[in-house]
């Protein structure tokens, strides 16, 4: 057998009404978290529900906008919310997620801590845009309930996901257990080579390829104008650049933070400017000849290996 010992995690979801598109609740044993998401046209169910009228935070997001707050009662936040712009609510929001706990025992010290945080990290994934006008400092609590909230953000982190939200998707989102050994390892670090000069670094993180902060990009595309039929990668490329995600830097562009991308190709291509690039190759371990492909390779075998020990 096997020495490398894997630690699942066990996510409870539940379908309030049956559908998909309905009230959903997510939970993880022993966790005393709880997680509801709704969408706004399911806002009068989700206020009727026990859970809205707990202290704890809520998620309101949108097409690539979120906005992070928390409350004594969280129904009546959300009511308020649910007004128009003009009226001193928030237009732009389609989706919501109240997170709360099973036992009650979140006070308003530690929603207000789970917020500051939230917001932190939410700014620190860069995923999406946050509206908050204010980032509040996380407010001062005794060391056992701060380890407490930062277990019950790991927690967190793996459940919004799991609910479609990836707002707390990062480097941090997985949390082993201490004196077990997490199946979610970080990669080696890989590193590109950019034509006339230049380096970008990546990671394979929780899964996802990420180009790490501070690698650099061609300056100009550098596969043409725009073509009907193709121009995703350019688009793409575009868009970074208008969110600051990347910015000039004498005769590059730099990645100003950490950025997912849906493969190792898919990034190379945004990194030297053409809209396909073997991204499976162009990829090294840092220090060594070894690309990504065969990087991944060796993952595979190794895994048959130890299924057969």
């Amino acid at each position: 057998m096997g020495t490398n010992i894997k630690v699942g995690k066990s996510v409870k979801l539940f379908l309030v009404d049956g559908t998909v598109g309905g009230l959903r609740t997510a939970e993880i044993m022993n966790w005393t978290g709880h997680v509801m998401a709704a969408q706004r046209s399911d806002l009068g169910e989700l206020l009727r529900r026990e859970e809205a009228g707990r202290t704890g935070v809520y998620i309101l997001l949108g097409d690539d906008l979120a906005y992070i707050g928390e409350a004594d009662v969280i129904r009546e936040r959300l009511r308020m919310h649910n007004r128009p712009e003009s009226d001193g609510g928030k237009d732009f929001w389609t989706d919501v997620v109240i997170i709360t706990s099973k036992d009650a025992n979140l006070t308003k010290a530690h929603a207000r801590y789970l917020e500051s945080r939230f917001i932190a990290i939410a700014k620190g994934t860069g995923r999406t845009p946050l509206v908050n006008r204010t980032a509040p400092d996380p407010i001062l609590l005794p060391e056992a309930d701060v380890s407490d909230m930062e277990y019950f953000i790991s927690q967190a982190q793996i459940v919004l996901p799991v609910l479609g939200f990836n707002l707390l998707r990062g480097k941090n989102a997985a949390v082993p257990i201490p004196g077990t050994e997490s199946s979610l390892q970080d990669s080696p670090v890989f590193v590109m080579s950019i034509p006339k000069g230049g380096e970008a670094r990546a990671q394979e993180i929780d899964g996802e390829f990420t180009v790490l902060t501070g690698s650099q990009a061609r300056l100009k595309w550098a596969g043409g104008e725009l073509k009907r039929t193709s121009h995703a990668r350019q688009e793409f490329r575009e868009s970074l650049v208008a969110k600051g995600v990347l910015a000039e830097k004498g005769n590059h562009l730099v990645f100003m933070q950490d950025q997912v991308f849906t493969s190792p190709s898919a990034a190379a291509a945004v990194i030297v400017a053409t809209e396909t690039h073997n991204g499976r190759q162009a990829w090294k371990v840092e220090g060594s000849s070894l690309s990504y492909g065969d990087w991944q390779n060796q993952q595979i075998i190794q895994d048959d290996d130890s299924a057969v020990a």
